[in-house]
C-alpha cells in the first residue's frame, strides 16, 4: 500500500531546519562581533605568531608536547634576557619546549607567551593555563616534520 501525496506530505527542501538557522545565525553574530572587538598590541602579535603555524601542524605540536614537561620557567622576575637564553638554547636542542609560567610571575600569561615567542624567534602553538608550548624548526637536522 502506498501513501497517497499531499501538498503537507511532500518532501522538504534541502538545508538546515529552522533551530539549526537559529544556531547558524547566531554563531555568525558572535563570528563578527568578536571580529569588530578592538585588540591588543599582545594579541595582535600572538594571533601573527599563530598563523605561522597551520591548523593541522599546530594540531600535530599539540599532541606531541602534551607528555613533555616544563623546561623552562620563568619566574618572579618575568621574561628576562636569561629566560630568553634558555629558551633560545632548549629550542635549538629539542625544537619543542613547554614553558612554565610560575604565579609569582608579573606577567600576563597570553601576553608573556607572545613576548616569549618573538624574543626567542619561536612560534606559539599553544596556551595552555600557565604553560605555553613554543615550537621553532632547527636549522640544520629538524627532528619534527609538519604536516602540511
Amino acid at each position: 500500500m502506498s501513501r497517497p501525496t499531499t501538498a503537507s506530505a511532500k518532501k522538504k527542501s534541502s538545508g538546515p531546519g529552522p533551530k539549526r538557522r537559529r544556531a547558524l545565525a547566531k554563531k555568525n553574530d558572535l563570528r563578527a562581533a568578536r571580529a569588530a572587538a578592538p585588540k591588543s598590541d599582545a594579541a595582535k602579535a600572538a594571533a601573527e605568531e599563530a598563523r605561522a603555524l597551520s591548523g593541522k601542524a599546530t594540531r600535530y605540536l599539540r599532541g606531541l608536547g602534551h607528555h613533555l614537561d616544563p623546561i623552562v620557567q620563568i619566574g618572579k622576575d618575568g621574561i628576562t634576557e636569561g629566560v630568553v637564553t634558555a629558551t633560545r638554547a632548549a629550542l635549538l636542542a629539542h625544537e619543542l619546549v613547554k614553558v612554565r609560567i610560575l604565579t609569582e610571575a608579573p606577567v600576563d600569561r597570553n601576553e608573556a607567551g607572545a613576548e616569549l615567542a618573538q624574543r626567542a624567534g619561536a612560534a606559539l602553538a599553544q596556551t595552555l593555563g600557565r604553560t605555553l608550548l613554543l615550537y621553532k624548526r632547527h636549522p640544520h637536522k629538524p627532528k619534527i616534520v609538519l604536516p602540511r
